[in-house]
């Protein structure tokens, strides 16, 4: 009996033991096993992709490829192009960009964490350069560089998990690296995490990049690349998608009261830091470098070279908001500046205003053209000089964005504060003082047309010769003035002699 109740006891124990054993090789394997939120490449592995590959629906910014809407990792084909091709960096300059897929920024690709990712890089046989491609959404070293060195005519192929969720930059890290970025070759990449992102109305893709120009900026005809001002950290141009007017005007970001928007914002670099603002809102959530866990009613989000934030909010009145590097000479002085254009009923409760004042954003948010800028240059660059038609109708773009804030669209200024350029009796008696007056400012007291002004006129030395003769010719021949022209040689000329009531600016 005694046996019989040993041997029973002793089972007993061995068995609980394996219970217990397996309990806990149970509850370990479950912390161990990924789930929705957890972060980090460890909990990014779902298994082996399921079903048949999938080709990636690629997008030229600022469209963005629709979600994925899948529930089960898949293999996920990427074949991108890379094309070295001449385009306008603004209007009426041209620069030789090297791209992913014929743009700047690159194509948009969107894949789900835990998908296996074959990355077809395809390099045009016209092509002058080797090129690869790094993606910092890689768990690999070099980012997949070192396996992707292209040469021209040829393709290269290789393979990745996307183990994290985020937002990445991807680029070319081809020797001179610097070079090769600064030539507009990046892009984004996004890793949706297993449940999706939270739905919105509207999406929109916008890389921020810094451009080393030989010419100065606005510098009409082909400009080719500096490398000593980009070794300085001192661009040209500070662009978003690669070309100055990109995303205004008629190229407009668009959506509509009520909706909710969301922007996918990289910074290419290759050297500076963007301050990214939307003048009139404010950013209800922020991911910054595509975290999970947002940040919350933002202002302004820094995006380091190299990296990229997701951001969504609400829009409630119509009117243009203003997308802009806050390092605010980058906007208005090198051409980081884009327009979200949002229509619908107002508000008065929310806003009571007016849609927004023209210093911010000048041409760019009604419905003129810089084309007649592009056509004046392109006349110019052919025959030496613009005609005076061109001259007018390009001259009235650019006052529309430089001068119209003080002297006003019609022409008559401030009282007490503005002179009138309409009928200006000062204009008549020295037509080329216009040029003069443009390019080193204008302090002390003037008379004009019977009355006195006392104020400080700014230089406007950033212009170019030609938009000066520009602006000079429009004012000349509107607001019954007395015509004529104002020529790039009278602009020179002027530029060259500082008079003595010259504005230091302030």
């Amino acid at each position: 009996m005694k046996r019989t109740t040993l041997s029973f006891m002793m089972a007993a124990s061995l068995l609980f033991a394996g219970c217990d054993k397996a309990d806990k090789d149970t509850v370990q394997q479950a912390q161990t096993q990924p789930k929705a939120g957890d972060g980090g490449s460890a909990h990014g592995d779902f298994g082996p992709p399921q079903g048949e590959p999938i080709h990636a629906v690629l997008t030229s910014p600022p469209l963005v490829p629709p979600a994925t809407g899948r529930t089960t990792p898949a293999r996920v084909i990427v074949d991108l192009t890379v094309q070295e091709k001449e385009m306008e960096i603004s209007e009426g300059v041209s620069y030789t960009f090297w791209t992913f897929g014929g743009t700047v920024p690159g194509s948009f690709i969107r894949v789900r964490q835990g998908d296996t990712v074959e990355m077809r890089l395809h390099n045009m046989p016209d092509s002058k350069m080797p090129h690869n491609i790094d993606l910092h959404g890689v768990t690999g070293p070099g980012g997949g560089a070192a396996s992707s060195f292209t040469a021209p005519g040829h393709t290269t192929q290789f393979t990745f998990k996307a183990l994290n969720a985020g937002i990445y930059v991807y680029h070319c890290a081809t020797a001179p690296v610097g070079m090769h970025i600064a030539n507009g070759m990046y892009g984004l990449i996004l890793v949706e995490p297993p449940e999706g992102l939270p739905k919105v109305d509207k999406e929109y893709y916008v890389m921020q990049g810094d451009f080393y120009t030989l010419g100065k900026y606005h510098d009409k005809g082909h400009q080719g690349f500096d490398m000593e001002k980009a070794i300085a950290e001192q661009p040209t141009y500070v662009l978003f998608n690669g070309r100055e007017g990109s995303m205004t005007n008629d190229k407009a970001l668009k959506a509509k009261v009520g909706e909710n928007v969301r922007l996918y914002v990289g910074n290419g670099g290759p050297n500076l830091v963007s301050s990214f603002h939307v003048i009139g809102e404010i950013f209800d959530k922020v991911y910054p470098e595509g975290a999970r866990n947002p940040n919350e009613n933002v202002q302004t989000t820094l995006i380091p070279a190299g990296g990229a934030s997701m951001m969504d909010f609400h829009v409630e009145v119509p009117g243009s908001y203003v997308l802009v590097d806050h390092s605010i000479f980058r906007a208005f002085n090198k051409g980081a500046l884009a327009i979200l254009k949002v229509d619908g009923a107002e508000n008065k409760s929310i806003y009571s205003g007016k849609e927004l004042d023209e210093m911010y954003v000048g041409d760019k948010a009604g419905s003129g053209s810089m084309a007649a800028v592009g056509a004046a240059a392109a006349t110019a660059a052919a025959t030496g000089a613009a005609t005076r038609e061109e001259r007018i109708a390009a001259g009235k773009v650019l006052f529309a964005g430089t001068c119209s804030t003080c002297h006003q669209a019609t022409g008559e200024g401030m009282p007490g504060v503005f002179p009138p350029l309409a009928k200006s009796d000062y204009i008549a008696k020295n037509p080329k003082v216009l040029a003069e007056v443009m390019l080193h400012g204008k302090v002390g007291p003037i008379t004009v047309n019977g009355k006195s002004y006392n104020s400080n006129m700014p230089p406007m030395n950033q212009l170019t010769d030609d938009e000066v003769a520009n602006i000079g010719t429009y004012v000349l021949n509107t607001w019954g003035n007395p015509g004529g022209q104002i020529t790039r040689e009278d602009a020179a000329k002027a530029r060259a002699a500082k008079p003595a009531d010259a504005s230091s600016g302030h």
